[in-house]
């Protein structure tokens, strides 16, 4: 299945080539302070499956705590996020909420809701945790499979 998205002004245009493989709702300060919302909603998914229509998104180079890497892709005019790479080789975590259907992919796991805001209310069966998680514990196996096979299993 294939879902369009776009920055704000419309000056990027993508297309998922397929589905995420995992959704995480990240309520760290990070994310918070990136997106300039209570949360983002990014779905990993392999950098192959991601195919820019129209324009070229720029690579932001930001902090982490951990001191990983971490580029945001933004539209070059509107500064959009449209999707970050921690370091992982062929994986991206696509900011879903700029796809054209947002409602397309609800999260599968909240993380970092140790620094989520007190107003932020969790739906009821769908795992939260303080920090991140094991991957192997969450994710399906086809997820785990897809994924394996563009890191190599790192």
């Amino acid at each position: 299945m294939i879902h369009n998205g776009s920055c704000f002004c419309g000056a990027v245009k993508f297309r998922l080539e397929c589905e995420p493989m995992f959704v995480n709702c990240c309520h760290c300060t990070d994310c918070r302070k990136q997106t300039g919302g209570a949360f983002a909603i990014n779905g990993v998914i392999e950098a192959a499956c991601v195919t820019v229509l129209q324009g070229e998104p720029a690579a932001v180079a930001m902090k982490t705590d951990s001191g990983a890497p971490h580029d945001i892709y933004r539209c070059p005019q509107c500064l959009s996020p449209l999707w970050s790479d921690y370091g992982v080789p062929g994986v991206l975590m696509v900011r879903l909420a700029m796809l054209d259907d947002a409602a397309a992919f609800p999260p599968q796991a909240h993380i970092y809701v140790r620094s989520k805001l007190p107003w932020v209310r969790l739906p009821e069966g769908v795992p939260a945790f303080d920090a991140y998680y094991d991957m192997e514990k969450i994710w399906p196996a086809e997820s785990l499979k897809r994924r394996n096979a563009v890191t190599g299993g790192k």
